[in-house]
């Protein structure tokens, strides 16, 4: 008895990790599609965010070839 009771309660507990018992998003198609398209905007901004955060936005000052620094 105590081996089966254990194992149901494990069976439970995997069974929620996985996000079988409580879906991630709705049921209901349009709302379902706005909640995606919210997650993959929140992932697109992540790398702008990346990005800004290792300085890779600003321009680079280290040109590969030389240039004149006056007016032609």
């Amino acid at each position: 008895m105590r081996a089966a009771l254990l194992s149901i309660y494990l069976g439970l507990m995997v069974a929620t990790s996985v996000g079988c018992i409580v879906p991630a998003y709705s049921g209901d198609p349009n709302r379902r599609t706005q909640q995606l398209i919210f997650t993959s905007e929140n992932l697109r901004l992540l790398l702008d965010d990346w990005e800004r955060i290792w300085f890779l936005d600003h321009p680079s000052h280290l040109t590969p070839y030389r240039t004149h620094g006056g007016i032609i």
